[in-house]
């Protein structure tokens, strides 16, 4: 019984620690500039459509794209109620993860001819999205810009996005592997089309 003890206890001191830990490992701040282009990714809306239409009010970017399946429409509503013009939100709704955000947005992106872009996530989330989408486009300069935490650490031990940041911890990781993955198995690809195309 004491022995389950100590590892309850261990698992919560981890647990705490890794709350504590996710602003320096898992967040990524920019400074402030302006660009062509607001990214909002879907997810936890409210707080990153308030920070996406303060930014757009700022002037800090004249257009809005909004990536993700399920709650597109809905950023796209709430960043028009707080005052967004309609025509300059652009929506990608068939994402359905951070990986995807970033594959179903390239084109959109290269399309508007975008060199810059302000990504706005959960503060938690922005390290691995915006690490994910500089590799996917390194010719767009990438600022992160996260909604900000709100919740003090002590709440969010109890509460559910205490363990979506833990999750966070496990998805980053995940996320570097299948990086190094694509990364080596890019050269092999461009190899074997330019072996077809000799043929």
């Amino acid at each position: 019984m004491a022995h389950l003890g100590a590892v309850v206890a261990g698992i919560l001191v981890l647990y705490g620690l890794a709350l504590i830990s996710a602003g320096s490992l898992l967040m990524a701040r920019d400074v402030l500039a302006n660009a062509d282009i607001i990214v909002v990714l879907g997810g936890d809306g409210p707080p990153r459509a308030a920070r996406a239409a303060a930014l757009w009010h700022q002037r800090r970017a004249p257009l809005v794209l909004v990536t993700g399946r399920g709650d597109c429409n809905f950023i796209r509503q709430l960043l028009i109620e707080a005052g967004v013009k309609p025509e300059v939100i652009t929506t990608e709704c068939q994402s359905a993860s951070t990986w995807e955000n970033a594959t179903f947005s390239q084109p959109i992106l290269t399309g508007m001819q975008v060199r810059s872009a302000i990504l706005v996530t959960s503060w938690f989330h922005s390290g691995r999205a915006v690490k994910r989408f500089r590799s996917l486009m390194p010719d767009i300069r990438w600022i992160s810009v996260p909604a900000e935490r709100e919740k003090s650490y002590w709440r969010l031990v109890f509460d559910i996005d205490g363990v979506q940041i833990v999750k966070e911890y496990i998805k980053t990781i995940a996320y570097d592997v299948r990086g190094q993955i694509s990364a080596a198995a890019a050269p092999k690809a461009l190899l074997l089309a330019n072996t077809d195309a000799g043929r």
